[in-house]
């Protein structure tokens, strides 16, 4: 499919390449590095089933690398929209890029509350709920958790910052360091292994221009397993009372 899709983009056409995460990385990722990513194709690759949330197929298909396997390919733009509408939105916007392109999105169904005629940037961050005592930076299907976490934070007095990172390369640095430099502290949120994820990336960009406490909310170091997506969800501590505990963690460290 990789292969084919390659070959496409040299007779002008836009290729979008679709299958199950799992597949459309690690079990094709030398074709995507050496006819893809190398010789910049303007290949998208659309992969659906990502992360736990694939459900009861088990670990064997629920892929939590991919993120970090694509990220590190050099000239690849990875985006993991939130719900339906950003998906559609960030599908249009990649077909205008110039450039190979991961777009990562899940299985179940899940809270649709973005705008219906929002208009996709890549790389922009999105501020969701401004806070003062912490940072709550999510991607994926962690956006809509850190919502719930952040209305509960919030009957607590504790003002969360909550934003969207649907682009996780390039990453929108500036959003980042202007908030972190408010609140004084980050929880990163996402449906993937805590190595080589957006958490990483978070901490890249903190150590390089503004050390600051962060706990990361995550997959640790661990396949998944067969389950309903709600169960695997909180057995690997990837919700809202997730973030929650983690915001309360990270405060404690300022």
């Amino acid at each position: 499919m990789m292969g084919i899709a390659a070959g496409l983009t040299i007779g002008g056409k836009i290729p979008f390449a679709s299958t199950f995460a799992n597949f459309a990385t690690g079990r094709v990722y030398d074709q995507i590095r050496q006819s893809i990513a190398y010789s910049g194709k303007n290949v998208k690759i659309c992969a659906s089933h990502a992360g736990l949330t694939l459900g009861e197929d088990g670990a064997t298909h629920q892929i939590l690398e991919d993120i970090g396997l694509m990220k590190m390919l050099p000239g690849m733009t990875v985006i993991n929209p939130c719900d339906y509408n950003q998906t559609k939105a960030a599908t249009i916007a990649i077909a205008d890029h110039v450039g190979p392109v991961y777009l990562r999105f899940g299985r179940p169904k899940v809270a649709n509350f973005t705008p219906v005629d929002q208009k996709f940037e890549i790389g922009k961050a999105l501020m969701l709920s401004e806070g003062t005592d912490v940072t709550i930076l999510a991607t994926g299907h962690l956006v809509w958790q850190a919502l719930l976490a952040a209305e509960s934070l919030e009957n607590q007095g504790i003002s969360a910052e909550v934003i969207n990172i649907h682009t996780i390369k390039p990453l929108d640095d500036k959003a980042i360091l202007d908030s972190v430099k408010k609140t004084g502290c980050v929880v990163t949120s996402e449906e993937h292994n805590y190595l080589g994820g957006l958490g990483e990336s978070v901490a890249r960009v903190l150590a390089t221009h503004h050390p600051a406490p962060q706990e990361f909310v995550a997959t640790q170091d661990t396949f998944g397993e067969s389950g309903t997506p709600e169960q695997l969800m909180e057995k690997y501590g990837l919700n809202n009372k997730a973030i929650e505990a983690a915001v309360l963690k990270v405060l404690k460290r300022k």
